[in-house]
């Protein structure tokens, strides 16, 4: 059966058309107003942008959603959760800060900021799946522990999952940073010589004991090693290696099962609005925006993530891709942009295994509103 995804083009020749007003509209008639409860705390997810990044979607649209919500008796709050990478968003102070600076404040949002998963990226609640690559799945908490989500998502490529769309903003934004540790590497971590101070921090954090200090230094123990994830990222050292080499396909597939956890906990409670503008090469994690690939396209809104995403992803390979960007191939209408800007990653992975686990459909009507 096919989904239903509302649109809207960024096309305005008077007041009415404002593409303020259009955000409303879109929320309205995607009826993700049907999701919220009066006295319901709604978070917001949404990525508040890497310091000195440029491209990640504007306050003054996440204020439109934030209006929405409350009119419909919700409590609003804008929530991420913290990097795994060592960047201005790797804890909640560094992460507020960063938010504030790149225009989330209270002032023009009017609603509060909250790290998903804590200050030092800790707070997560585990949520048993036992799916073909996760048995358990580490969502943040202040994200999981919300009555219900309004996931916000700004579409852009990613080195590693070739679409960044709703999944992607669910799942790697909406889980701990141990939860990202999962999603990237199954692989045993690694203590580096020279970096580790012998603090003890990561082996407090151990759940399964397998990390004792000796001669001044973390010692694994890789029988006992879980691979959670829990070492790399509670190491204010970086002496314990993030491993980033898992295949692409594997990472996808991980990610629709962290969204697969949400829906599970929250059914009927999450919507989805993805801002197809200022479509970047690359994730708004980076520290700098390179030009879009793709004239701005419009927003889309619907309750299913994977249709969200698959018209997100047919909309931009219908545009023709604009020569001085970082394009590769597929410059002309109908080719995969994505895939043009990071060949070899291919962006359906994800939603066709979404597809699989139930989580929506990559058919779809896409209704027009004016």
């Amino acid at each position: 059966m096919k989904s239903k995804v509302y649109f809207t083009s960024l096309r305005a020749r008077q007041e009415a058309d404002s593409l303020l007003q259009k955000v409303g509209r879109l929320f309205d008639r995607a009826g993700l107003a049907q999701s919220i409860s009066p006295g319901d705390l709604v978070g917001i997810k949404l990525h508040f942008g890497e310091r000195g990044n440029t491209a990640f979607l504007r306050p003054i649209y996440v204020r439109q959603v934030v209006e929405r919500v409350k009119a419909a008796g919700g409590k609003p709050y804008l929530v991420d959760s913290n990097t795994l990478y060592l960047g201005s968003r790797h804890n909640a102070v560094d992460h507020l800060n960063t938010a504030i600076l790149n225009g989330f404040a209270y002032a023009v949002v009017d609603a509060p900021l909250i790290i998903g998963d804590g200050l030092r990226g800790k707070d997560y609640r585990e949520v048993e799946v036992n799916l073909k690559h996760c048995r358990t799945v580490r969502l943040a908490a202040n994200v999981i522990g919300a009555d219900a989500l309004v996931v916000v998502s700004h579409v852009k490529g990613h080195l590693v999952t070739g679409l960044g769309g709703a999944i992607k903003n669910l799942a790697m934004g909406g889980a701990s940073r141990g939860g990202k540790q999962l999603m990237h590497s199954s692989l045993r971590p690694e203590v580096e010589d020279g970096k580790c101070r012998g603090c003890g921090n990561c082996a407090k954090w151990c759940p399964a004991g397998a990390i004792a200090i000796a001669g001044g230094r973390a010692v694994l123990d890789r029988e006992k090693c879980e691979g959670c994830g829990e070492c790399p990222v509670n190491c204010a050292f970086g002496a314990i290696k993030i491993q980033w080499d898992e295949k692409t396909w594997i990472v996808q597939e991980r990610m629709a099962e962290f969204v697969y956890g949400f829906h599970q906990e929250m059914p009927g409670k999450i919507g989805y609005m993805n801002f197809v503008m200022d479509v970047s090469p690359d994730c708004d994690c980076y520290s700098w925006s390179d030009a879009p690939v793709v004239p701005d396209v419009g927003i889309l809104a619907s309750t299913d993530p994977v249709a969200i995403d698959q018209a997100s992803l047919d909309l931009v390979s219908a545009q023709a891709g604009f020569a001085n960007s970082a394009l590769k191939e597929n410059h002309a209408p109908g080719k995969d942009k994505f895939a043009g800007i990071h060949p070899g990653v291919d962006p359906t992975v994800q939603l066709a295994y979404g597809e699989r686990l139930g989580l929506g459909s990559r058919e779809y009507d896409l209704i027009e509103v004016k």
